[in-house]
């Protein structure tokens, strides 16, 4: 399985107080997307509407942004990069926004919700 994950989605699945340091956030998800990922070999894609003020960058996962910072801009990217691929049926896309399920569905992608996905990782990398 391959994984393409609306970053800022799955980040606004708790109300953490995120929005008061947005790169303090997406760092957070990228790490527990890395320890994720590194448990399960599986292939991951964290999307976000625009370059972090500062570059995160990993060795297990591909940290993407959308390549000009607008209103919906991520789930843009998110829709083109499965739209582009030769085996989008290989695909699960992380998201609860329904008009990105609604088009990622149609180019033949899976879509698992954020809160669920959120809450299924946590527990996996806290064993």
């Amino acid at each position: 399985m391959r994984w393409i994950v609306d970053g800022m989605n799955v980040i606004g699945t708790r109300p953490d107080g995120w929005w008061k340091d947005r790169h303090g956030a997406m760092v957070r998800l990228v790490d527990l997307l890395e320890r994720w990922a590194a448990g399960g070999g599986d292939d991951v894609i964290v999307v976000f509407e625009q370059p972090p003020s500062r570059p995160i960058r990993s060795t297990v996962i591909e940290v993407a942004h959308a390549p000009r910072a607008r209103f919906n801009s991520g789930d843009d990217e998110i829709a083109r990069r499965v739209a582009a691929d030769d085996h989008p049926a290989t695909i699960r896309v992380v998201t609860s926004d329904h008009g990105l399920a609604d088009r990622v569905h149609a180019a033949g992608a899976t879509v698992e919700p954020a809160l669920a996905f959120r809450l299924r990782i946590e527990d996996e990398t806290s064993m």
